[in-house]
């Protein structure tokens, strides 16, 4: 099997509430392939960006991550103190933020936001910086790379702000690529656009790329694998095609029976009744079960491990339905 370039092992991610600690990223492991793209997927509030934001250390001051390892081609980023871990993002691991519009400072035009990360990891001047960003704006697909350098983000589109977000992200070509929601609030002609500007950059630069939507239809149409979070654990792990054809956990399979098919005759679509659990009052046992419609007595009891339902060790899932043959118990 090739190199990982990341591994994310145990990783446990807590956030202080009032005086107590709650955990919001639970022993979360997974890994990515160098030229791979892996999907985390999940409802709002299931982990998904704090996993990010744990990878990139860009978490909150009331925040702390307390175990794991965070391997970036085998080098640990949490022993990384404030000054290593600016030259490692940008040139080793980026990430591209869920709102541009955010994300992007207004009181600096483009240019001096797109050149300030070519110049602290490339011994550039001023032009080869200014020239570096005309370059990488127009591999985006920017049709007026002088003029989008020129301007303010408020004077760009959504799409235009999200493509200055990609650019920069790749403007220094790190390894791994870390986009969190990259098409959300996007028209469906933008997003398709979107989408295969980041195929390409995979494609071209063996760029790995960790996808965290909540749009299956992004999942299927871009991952190889697919990693389901839910309460800040991962439920399911498995190869995109299989996850779609056989999903396992209950709570995988409320996701992909939501979403609409086409000719389907369905007049109202199928959901998963409650919510995601407060962080602060976590069920006992597993923290589906106040939601599954197959929780037996043991669920409500003993939390089920995250375990192997295949020989080959492809697939793993969080469940007391399922033996280690992937059947029902």
């Amino acid at each position: 099997m090739a190199e990982k370039l990341l591994e994310v092992k145990n990783l446990r991610t807590e956030f202080k509430r009032d005086k107590t600690w709650v955990t919001a990223v639970n022993n979360v492991s997974f890994s990515i392939q160098p030229g791979e793209i892996l999907g985390l997927v999940g409802e709002s509030g299931c982990g998904k960006s704090v996993t990010s934001l744990s990878i990139m250390k860009l978490l909150a001051r009331n925040s702390k991550i307390s175990n794991g390892e965070i391997l970036l081609n085998g080098k640990d980023l949490l022993k990384e103190d404030k000054k290593g871990m600016r030259k490692i993002r940008g040139r080793e691991v980026a990430m591209i933020f869920q709102e541009p519009m955010n994300s992007l400072n207004p009181c600096m035009r483009i240019e001096k936001q797109l050149t300030e990360a070519i110049l602290l990891h490339n011994n550039f001047s001023k032009e080869e910086a200014h020239n570096r960003a005309f370059e990488v704006l127009k591999s985006v697909g920017i049709p007026e790379p002088d003029m989008t350098l020129k301007s303010y983000p408020h004077q760009l589109s959504g799409g235009m702000c999200q493509r200055v977000m990609i650019a920069m992200a790749m403007s220094c070509e790190p390894e791994l690529l870390i986009a969190d929601e990259p098409t959300t609030a996007l028209d469906v002609t933008i997003q398709a656009q979107i989408l295969e500007l980041m195929e390409d950059i995979r494609a071209k630069k063996n760029t790995g790329i960790l996808m965290i939507t909540h749009d299956l239809g992004v999942v299927a149409e871009m991952c190889s694998r697919v990693v389901v979070m839910y309460a800040g654990r991962i439920v399911e792990e498995a190869p995109v095609q299989e996850l779609f054809a056989d999903p396992k956990h209950p709570y995988t399979q409320g996701l992909i029976g939501s979403v609409p098919k086409l000719g389907s005759g369905v007049e109202s679509l199928p959901s998963i009744p409650g919510s995601v659990p407060d962080l602060s009052v976590m069920p006992k046992g597993c923290k589906f079960a106040p939601r599954c419609k197959y929780a037996m007595d043991i669920c409500h009891q003993q939390e089920p491990e995250l375990a192997d339902i295949n020989e080959a060790g492809t697939r793993k899932c969080r469940c007391h339905l399922l033996n280690k043959t992937g059947k029902e118990a």
